[in-house]
């Protein structure tokens, strides 16, 4: 069933990055979740370059610079701190706008949270 699920996911994905393409100006937000943590990056395809990352294993979090969401336990409440971390470090790096890559993810819990994060810092989509 594992398998599956991930051929299933990894041909989602393939169909998802045919459309997406993070630019400079525009890069793509990146997103994977494994079964403990969730990870994000900012990258230029046209570079070949990561610009930023974050996730829920980085010190960041630990520091003290998580919102409050009580309506989000968990690791759903996690990505959603992991998203809001991410869009202050894209806000600090003049960029406005991205590119969301749900790198064959379903638009739900964890990967919709970070995503609300990331929109609650004030980034656009």
């Amino acid at each position: 069933m594992k398998n599956k699920k991930n051929e299933s996911r990894l041909r989602r994905k393939k169909s998802i990055r045919k459309n997406v393409f993070g630019t400079g100006i525009r890069p793509r937000l990146s997103v994977f979740r494994s079964n403990l943590h969730i990870y994000a990056q900012l990258i230029d395809d046209e570079s070949g370059r990561t610009l930023l990352s974050a996730s829920s294993a980085a010190k960041e979090l630990s520091e003290g610079n998580v919102e409050n969401t009580e309506n989000m336990k968990g690791k759903t409440g996690v990505s959603f701190n992991v998203g809001v971390v991410l869009g202050k470090k894209i806000l600090e790096n003049n960029i406005e706008s991205i590119v969301f890559d749900r790198n064959g993810y379903l638009y739900h819990g964890r990967v919709k949270a970070l995503a609300d994060g990331v929109r609650k810092a004030g980034v656009k989509f």
